[in-house]
């Protein structure tokens, strides 16, 4: 979060404050020099233990980006000096040893270089991967020759308003600054301005301070429940966090965008953001080489090369490490038993989607053909007649379809114009050149014998190179 500090200043006042306060600060020993067994047990309390937990995986992310200069924007001037740098900093989370970390969007917005210092005190430069504006995250790459530690991850579904939390980050530049506080509520929406809007957030009251954006809310046991985000200007005790399940649905969609704009692996799964609901292949393309390996939909995926898999984040992460035309080691059980094979994956090219592929990812819906007979009788109760139609079996979380409250059973009509009379029809909408890019396209649609219309922000074509926003 961009600030505004002299921490040097302020460094260098506490200074003066310790040699005025008297001497014996400068002799009593710390904690961390004591030896382990003279620090009384009473003085571990869970607080101290979960922020030891934690603390390893937690990042600095620092960097200037360049903005125009206030008078000279007003002004409208184009000259060099409309222009000017600012510092910006905040915190992040490595979620996988390979240095991919998470934190907020508007953390690395428009930063020229990104710099991060990890918790042993080293700096080194990160990459933007992937980020999704709306929901003010983002996924970085730290460039590191070791494995990173990482943060043990709780969950959002069981939280309860009272319960202790304890925020860690950059605040106002002072590195690994841990606050505590209480869950005040849950499921706060919380409106930035006319476009962004935070849903269903964490608010509590541990404090929260320029530069803590994008760090860990923990629970008590030391587990990530959430990414601090906000701070309600003017008031105390009042700051928020996005919900940690939340946090990896949506991640987890952003990785998988990356896999598919390069890797065509022929395979579709399903699973959850916890730890443990495991992934399961709910689909598998019948003329990929996943299929002519054998896999089936119902299979579940336990291990991708030497990493196990819990969840759809797991697989996902496991994938950003291949290349296109290596071959990925699975190890698959079905019906109780276990075995491996090794699937080759290919380079994706814009052709090499399916129309089934391409519904999911720009649209968010799966769809099958309405029967001749129903469309018939459809056709008896609208004004306007129709080749055909396409049922929505399936709606999913966070796509266009999601939020313009498209519902499994609806009938789809037309998109940007024309005729979703059958799937061929929607491979080639899907297809044109104008919806490659992510229009806002019109739509219409059935439900329960009712004509229904609106526009929606359609994704990109997977095959894009932008990144997912």
């Amino acid at each position: 979060m961009p600030a505004t500090t002299q921490v040097s200043r302020a460094a260098t006042y506490l200074v003066l404050l310790s040699v005025f306060t008297g001497v014996c600060l400068w002799t009593v020993p710390t904690a961390a020099q004591l030896p382990q067994e003279a620090i009384s047990e009473a003085r571990v309390t869970p607080t101290v233990k979960a922020i030891r937990r934690a603390s390893p995986a937690v990042v600095n992310i620092h960097g200037q980006k360049t903005v125009r200069a206030t008078a000279a924007g007003m002004a409208g001037a184009e000259g060099p000096e409309s222009f000017r740098q600012v510092n910006g900093m905040g915190t992040g989370v490595v979620i996988d040893p390979r240095g991919y970390v998470i934190t907020n969007y508007h953390v690395v917005e428009d930063v020229d270089n990104i710099k991060v210092t990890l918790h042993n005190g080293e700096t080194t430069t990160a990459e933007l991967i992937a980020s999704r504006v709306r929901n003010d995250l983002a996924l970085i790459r730290v460039k590191s020759d070791r494995p990173l530690p990482t943060i043990p991850r709780g969950t959002s579904s069981d939280l309860m308003a009272g319960e202790s939390v304890i925020a860690i980050g950059n605040a106002f530049g002072y590195v690994h600054t841990s606050t505590q506080g209480i869950i005040s509520a849950l499921h706060r929406d919380v409106p930035v301005n006319e476009t962004q809007e935070y849903v269903d957030l964490i608010q509590i009251s541990a404090g929260i301070n320029p530069g803590n954006s994008g760090g860990p809310l923990l629970n008590i046991e030391g587990e990530m429940i959430g990414v601090n985000v906000a701070v309600r200007v003017g008031a105390q005790q009042i700051a928020f966090a996005i919900p940690i399940d939340q946090v990896v649905e949506i991640v987890t969609e952003m990785i998988e965008q990356q896999n598919d704009r390069r890797l065509a692996t022929g395979l579709r799964t399903s699973g959850g953001p916890r730890e443990g609901d495991g992934v399961t292949i709910s689909d598998v393309s019948a003329s990929s080489l996943a299929a002519r390996e054998g896999l089936k939909p119902g299979d579940r995926v336990v291990r991708v090369g030497s990493q196990d898999v819990d969840n759809k984040l797991d697989f996902s992460l496991a994938l950003m490490g291949l290349s296109p035309g290596e071959a990925m080691k699975l190890e698959i059980e079905r019906g109780g038993e276990r075995f491996d094979l090794a699937l080759k994956t290919e380079k994706r090219t814009p052709d090499s989607y399916s129309v089934k592929e391409l519904a999911w990812s720009i649209i968010g819906v799966e769809a099958k053909p309405v029967p001749d007979s129903t469309m018939r009788r459809l056709n008896s109760r609208m004004r306007t007649r129709y080749r055909g139609g396409l049922y929505v079996t399936a709606v999913k979380p966070g796509s266009a379809a999601e939020r313009q409250g498209i519902i499994a059973g609806d009938v789809l009509l037309g998109i940007h114009g024309w005729q979703t009379s059958s799937m061929k029809d929607l491979a080639g909408i899907l297809k044109h050149p104008d919806i490659q890019e992510g229009p806002k396209a019109k739509f219409y649609l059935v439900r329960r014998e009712q004509t229904l219309f609106g526009h929606m922000e359609l994704a990109a074509h997977p095959g894009m190179t932008t990144k997912y926003r």
